[in-house]
C-alpha cells in the first residue's frame, strides 16, 4: 500500500491510497487535481472517504463521481447527500483488501469521523501535526475527548491530516513554550522541509505526544485556554 499526497488549494492534502492499480481518495475538496493524478498513475478509483462536511473536503466529489460512477463513498451522516455508505463509530469495512475502522472524532464538526486503515489514520481536521482543528461547533468537550481517543491509539500509527499547518502550529507551540527543546528542534526541521517544498506529513502518535500541546493538555480547561490562544495567534 502506497499513500500519496495530492496538494489542493493553499494548504489542503487529498490523500490517495494506492494498492496496485486501484485507489481510494480521502477528502477530495477539488476534482481536477484528483482526476489528473488518477489518470497519470493509471489508477481505478474504488472509493472515496469523507471525514466531515466542509466544502474544502467534499467539493470535488460530484465531479469525480461523474467520471467514476462505480466509486463507493463512505462518510458520516453529515455527508449523507454525497455518501452512499453512511458510517459511524465502531463500523468496520474493507477496501483494497484492508479493514478500515471508523472513529467518531467530533469537535471540529458535530459529525466528524476518522478512518484507521492498518497503521494509517486519516483524521481530516480533527488532529494536525502540533495542533487540532478549530472547534466550530463550540463543543470543546467533544474535541477534548477526541484528542483523548487519539492518545489511546498505538504510538506507531501514522497520522494523515487534511492540511499543511505544521509550521504555524509549531510557531504557536514555540511561542507558548520557548524553552521546550523538542518543539524548537521540530520547528527547525519543519522549516527546512517547507523551504524545500516538501510535506511535513505524515506524523505519528508518538511524535505528537511530544510536540502537540493540544494532545498534551491534561485538563479540559487547559485545552480550551490553548485553543482560544491558537485561534488568536
Amino acid at each position: 500500500m502506497i499513500i500519496h499526497p495530492i496538494k489542493a488549494f493553499a494548504d489542503n492534502y487529498i490523500w490517495c491510497i494506492q494498492e496496485e492499480t486501484k485507489a481510494v481518495v480521502v477528502d477530495p475538496g477539488t476534482a481536477n487535481d484528483v482526476l489528473d493524478f488518477l489518470e497519470e498513475k493509471q489508477l481505478r478509483l474504488a472509493a472515496i472517504l469523507l471525514t466531515h462536511k466542509h466544502e474544502d473536503h467534499t467539493g470535488g466529489v460530484l465531479e469525480i463521481m461523474a467520471r467514476h460512477p462505480e466509486c463507493q463513498i463512505y462518510g458520516p451522516k453529515e455527508t449523507e447527500t454525497l455518501a452512499n455508505h453512511v458510517v459511524e463509530e465502531g463500523d468496520t469495512f474493507n477496501l483494497l483488501g484492508h479493514p478500515i475502522q471508523v472513529f467518531e472524532t467530533a469537535g471540529h464538526t458535530h459529525g466528524h469521523i476518522s478512518f484507521l486503515m492498518g497503521d494509517s489514520l486519516f483524521c481530516g481536521d480533527a488532529l494536525f501535526s502540533a495542533g487540532c482543528g478549530r472547534v466550530f461547533t463550540g463543543d470543546y468537550e467533544a474535541q477534548y475527548e477526541t484528542l483523548q481517543k487519539f492518545k489511546r491509539l498505538d504510538e506507531d500509527i501514522h497520522i494523515y491530516p487534511g492540511h499543511e499547518y505544521t509550521e504555524t502550529n509549531l510557531r504557536f507551540a514555540y511561542d507558548t513554550q520557548p524553552d521546550n527543546e523538542k518543539i524548537s528542534n521540530a520547528l527547525k526541521k519543519v522549516r527546512d522541509l517547507r523551504e524545500k517544498g516538501e510535506p511535513t506529513l505524515p506524523t505519528t502518535i508518538s511524535r505528537e505526544k511530544e510536540i502537540n500541546l493540544f494532545l498534551r493538555a491534561e485538563k479540559l480547561e487547559d485545552f480550551i485556554e490553548l485553543r482560544n490562544a491558537r485561534d488568536d495567534f
